[in-house]
């Protein structure tokens, strides 16, 4: 029994296999680049909420304490892609539904072993009614595209699905 228990220091039931030695993670802001590519749309307060996602993210999925330097685990990034694209056309040739993209350039860095570091982008999206503004279903838009970018972002650096 005790083996189980001292083994779960480095394993969580969420399927993290957390680094051994690792007790600390470190969240750099994430910028908001997404009006440097064309089409893609500025949305103030993004940086500043997905920042607080991957933050409670892996609060919540590790036993690892937040830490604002010398972090042992480090993400860090920038958002890239923040884009209202038609999906589907009615027969009068207007858009039926519309899609929300939004893609995440994340670098990884485990101080304890380099050969964890990784930078890889990140996207995903939520398809609304092309009717419907799009301040109207963002809450619930950030809420779908935050939980599964975040998810792949813990898959990629801890979960290593």
């Amino acid at each position: 029994m005790f083996l189980f228990l001292a083994s779960c220091k480095f394993y969580s039931f969420t399927g993290a296999s957390i680094p051994e030695g690792a007790e600390t993670v470190q969240v750099n802001f994430f910028i908001n680049n997404a009006a440097d590519k064309v089409g893609s749309v500025f949305e103030p307060g993004l940086d500043r909420d997905f920042t607080n996602a991957v933050q409670e993210m892996l609060l919540n999925q590790t036993n690892l304490e937040l830490t604002n330097v010398n972090g042992h685990l480090i993400y860090e990034g920038e958002i890239v892609e923040y884009l209202v694209s038609p999906m589907t056309a009615t027969a009068q040739q207007t858009a039926a539904q519309n899609r929300l993209t939004m893609s995440v350039n994340l670098r990884f860095f485990n101080t304890l072993n380099v050969e964890d570091d990784f930078e890889k982008r990140f996207s995903f999206f939520y398809d609304f009614d092309a009717t419907a503004q799009l301040q109207s279903i963002q809450a619930e838009a950030h809420e779908v595209l935050f939980e599964r970018i975040t998810q792949d972002i813990f898959n990629e650096s801890l979960a290593k699905w």
